[in-house]
């Protein structure tokens, strides 16, 4: 305030003086109808601040202790987690232990059985190697045959290729066949006929019959070329190739072996393959009709042993009629033994019946011995001599007779 009375205005922060703002000279306000004056007015909005800054105060307090209570409320939230926590993971410790357990023994369940498995696996896999190693000896052997067999094809071949070795082929096929089928004196191989002819087989027939001609020489060279040809012209050459080969030789034999009262009027032509026979009968059936108008039969190895069978079977058939006085003498023999062996054992047959009486015999004079005995023993004396018995009681009596009372004997018997 100035020494005039009148307020001065200055300038105060936080109690220190900061300068003079000059003279203020302070005069009712007047607001309406209403006067204020400046000094209440300044009090009023002091005691307002003053209120506000109180409420601040109270409020800025009641969040502090809320603060307080919500930290408070956080630490024992954050206790018990911390708990829980805790439980958790000693649970988890334990449920990690129990885990651990589960599966290390499932790991020894399952290493037990892979181990198991490969055990059976390997026993499989060596069981079968070792059948592997049986088949591939198998198939080593069976190449090696086909490797000996294909060098036999070969040798074949060559056989095949050269007339004589192919002539010699044939003939030992058919020696082969006749020999094991006919008993010795039944053939003859390489015989000289009585027109300077030597075929390769004579069938001698019983009973001084002429017998049958066999001639193992066939011509294949046009066979040959008619298997090869893979042209149609280089095919009827071959076909035509083969009629006349087959039947000049048809024609040769017709010419050479029919010899009448010597040899048969059929005659044998023996080819050495049922593979060319049968290309033989379907492709050139005409020539095996006309061979057979000219009386030579063509046979293949099975057609040649059918026939040897039938050949065997008359000569046995007459060997039996040529023996048949032999066995009926035999036999006439056989029924006298008969008789005498009859009149044997009747003899026999009596001797065992005179043996059975005599047994009989021996029986009643035991079964008397024992009754006797019987009454010796039971001081059973009979003074009144009985009928002696004669041998030839039947035993049914004789049974009842030592069932009862047993007759007294004679002191002779």
């Amino acid at each position: 305030m100035a020494a005039d009375g009148q307020y001065v205005p200055v300038l105060v922060w936080q109690g220190a003086r900061i300068g003079y703002l000059g003279p203020m000279i302070l005069e009712p306000l007047q607001i309406g109808g209403i006067t204020l004056d400046p000094v209440l007015a300044v009090l009023v909005l002091a005691g307002v601040a003053v209120l506000a800054l109180i409420a601040l105060a109270v409020i800025l307090i009641v969040h502090m202790s809320r603060r307080r209570r919500e930290a408070e409320q956080q630490a024992s939230e954050l206790a018990e987690l911390k708990g829980r926590l805790q439980t958790f993971a000693e649970i988890s410790v334990a449920r990690q232990g129990d885990i651990a357990r589960a599966v290390n023994e499932r790991l020894d369940r399952m290493t037990h059985r892979v181990g198991t498995d490969l055990n059976e696996t390997a026993r499989k896999t060596t069981d079968s190697i070792a059948k592997l190693n049986e088949r591939l000896a198998v198939i080593d052997s069976a190449q090696k045959n086909l490797t000996d067999l294909s060098s036999n094809m070969v040798s074949l071949q060559e056989i095949l290729a050269n007339k004589q070795a192919r002539g010699a082929f044939g003939q030992i096929r058919m020696e082969a066949i006749i020999t094991d089928g006919l008993p010795k004196g039944a053939y003859t191989f390489q015989a000289t006929l009585s027109n300077r002819t030597r075929p390769d087989c004579l069938l001698r027939m019983p009973n001084g019959q002429p017998s049958v001609v066999i001639d193992s020489k066939f011509p294949l060279e046009g066979f040959e070329a008619f298997r090869t040809a893979r042209r149609d012209e280089e095919k009827k050459e071959a076909a035509r190739r083969v009629r006349v080969d087959v039947n000049r030789h048809v024609e040769a034999m017709a010419e050479r072996y029919f010899i009448v009262g010597e040899t048969q009027d059929t005659a044998i032509l023996f080819v050495p393959s049922e593979a060319i026979y049968a290309d033989l009968a379907e492709h050139f059936s005409d020539l095996v009709q006309k061979a057979h108008r000219a009386r030579i039969v063509i046979c293949a190895p099975n057609m040649l042993m059918l026939a040897v069978q039938t050949m065997q079977a008359i000569l046995k058939d007459v060997q039996m009629r040529e023996q048949a006085h032999l066995i009926q003498r035999e036999v006439a023999h056989l029924m006298d033994d008969m008789g005498r062996f009859r009149e044997r054992v009747l003899d026999l047959q009596r001797h065992f019946g005179q043996a059975n009486q005599d047994i009989e015999k021996i029986l009643t004079s035991s079964q008397k011995i024992a009754a006797r005995g019987h009454k010796i023993g039971n001081l059973d004396f009979d003074e009144t001599p009985t009928a002696i018995e004669t041998p030839s009681s039947k035993p049914a009596e004789r049974r009842q007779n030592g069932g009862g009372r047993q007759p007294s004997l004679l002191p002779g018997e």
